[in-house]
């Protein structure tokens, strides 16, 4: 699959030539199990899906389809070895297993990161240089902590949960098992976790490492599958925890199935994230801000910055400098390291983004898309933005989870604030200016649960990420992400 040179590259007579990434070094199975209790093994009912690159549409492997035997019997695995091994094990011991896990994943990173890119078609860029090294990031800051909660809780005694059934999205596939597990097994408690059916296959090289790493049998399990498979973890008797990221929809049916139970919980939801650049603000610093925010993942991620709000003086500045810097994007092979915008995740995701498009134009809106050349295979959108919107449209109001902007301006802090709440939605933000007293008030007002400052999309293992009303319940991350697993109990 060829690079796909931009216009200007066009324009001034010259293009980049492709740079794609080796895979000789990457092995997909044919075919892959369910891990359970420390090995690969066939789901009950012997059913198999195909996971597939969104980039060419061909098959990279058929995966296990669980069922809620084949979700039994992880819990099962994951309950003994909580009485087993796990829990009578000394706390710096664990703390070694997940470090252990961190190590393998630094030195197997290249193979993670291609397989990322094939299996949910980002830019080899992007799972190379952030999410593999956030994700071994997150095991070795977690495994620091195994050993020392009690100062993370101090005057009170932290006890393991127990059983944690975990649900990721398709959006950061390893990153986010890691941000789940990892703080799962610093905590003593071990893990059921079901990867999204769209993007399985780094779950289950993570299952080889796990596997290598020696964690004792039924520490991690690792059931794959659609809905159904998530269904049965949420609903099973056995589950202490649940920690799902995805819809907002699907966090409402999870809150109203564990309603009345013990179990403990945390959702990690919708967005529609503010970007606010006040006239005051280093503008090519922000348009790029902007560009990272929302084009350069897809707009494949939950906080990514799909509204924009503009202070009404530099609003034609800003809106013209962005559009030139879209007309330089390359959208093609994810492997290919020149590649800017990767494939949209998978078809229906695709025809939902679409579906937007349309929208957007009979609101009203004028839309403009980059006129950089896509590939014939695969699925495809070009970045995308709206102007002359206004609150009510739904391009403003609901995820697109795509690479679709929609812009408003404003005049004063006020507005712009009041803006930027009026939505149902509170993960993230951004504020771009030069004056520290706009960062502190707007980071304060701004109801959101992660506010960056003249940046955008920066993640440490150390912070804590969540949101606020429609977003999500609770915490991941930092010293918060201890807590989501933990009982706390008076100090003896």
């Amino acid at each position: 699959m060829e690079s796909q040179p931009n216009k200007l590259a066009f324009d001034s007579g010259w293009a980049y030539s492709p740079a794609p990434e080796s895979t000789d070094h990457v092995h997909i199975d044919k075919k892959y199990d369910l891990f359970i209790g420390g090995e690969f093994v066939a789901p009950v009912k012997g059913g198999y899906f195909e996971t597939i690159n969104p980039a060419t549409e061909e098959v990279l492997s058929s995966v296990a389809e669980a069922t809620d035997a084949d979700v039994d019997r992880a819990v099962k695995a994951a309950r003994k070895a909580y009485r087993g091994a796990w829990s009578k094990m000394n706390a710096a011991e664990r703390g070694k297993y997940i470090f252990r896990i961190a190590r393998i994943l630094q030195e197997r990173a290249r193979e993670f990161s291609v397989i990322e890119s094939l299996d949910g078609g980002k830019p080899i860029r992007e799972s190379r240089d952030i999410d593999i090294p956030l994700a071994a990031a997150h095991f070795f800051y977690y495994a620091g902590w195994a050993d020392k909660l009690g100062y993370a809780f101090p005057g009170r005694t932290p006890k393991a949960l127990g059983v944690a059934g975990q649900i990721i999205p398709w959006n950061f596939p390893l990153l986010m098992a890691a941000w789940k597990i990892a703080p799962a097994l610093a905590c003593g408690n071990t893990v059921v976790l079901k990867p999204a059916e769209t993007t399985p296959l780094t779950a289950m090289k993570l299952a080889e490492v796990i596997r290598d790493a020696g964690l004792p049998p039924g520490v991690v399990n690792i059931v794959t599958g659609a809905g159904k498979t998530g269904a049965a973890i949420v609903n099973h008797p056995d589950v202490d925890k649940i920690a799902f990221t995805g819809s907002t929809d699907v966090g409402r049916l999870i809150q109203r199935a564990i309603a009345g139970t013990k179990k403990k919980y945390t959702l990690e939801l919708g967005g529609k994230a503010a970007n606010i650049i006040f006239a005051d603000a280093a503008i090519d610093q922000a348009v790029e801000g902007i560009v990272n925010g929302i084009f350069f993942n897809q707009g494949h991620v939950c906080c990514a910055g799909s509204r924009l709000f503009v202070q009404e003086s530099v609003a034609d500045e800003v809106i013209q400098k962005l559009k030139d810097r879209m007309e330089t994007l390359i959208v093609g092979d994810p492997l290919d390291k020149n590649t800017d915008v990767g494939a949209i995740n998978s078809a229906p995701q695709l025809e939902k983004i679409e579906s937007y498009l349309k929208i957007g134009q009979q609101e009203g809106a004028e839309m403009y898309q980059s006129s950089c050349p896509v590939p014939k295979r695969g699925y495809w959108c070009r970045p995308t933005i709206f102007t002359g919107v206004s609150q009510s449209n739904r391009v403003v109001q609901e995820e697109i989870f795509g690479p679709v902007l929609a812009i408003q301006t404003f005049r004063t802090l006020e507005e712009g604030l009041t803006k930027a709440n009026n939505t149902p939605y509170g993960l993230s933000g951004g504020v771009w200016t030069d004056k520290g007293a706009k960062i502190f008030k707007m980071t304060q007002q701004v109801r959101a649960g992660v506010i960056w400052a003249n940046t955008f999309n920066k993640f440490d293992p150390t912070s804590p990420f969540g949101g606020y009303k429609e977003s999500g319940v609770g915490r991941e991350g930092g010293l918060h992400g201890l807590g989501a697993y933990v009982r706390l109990e008076p100090q003896s």
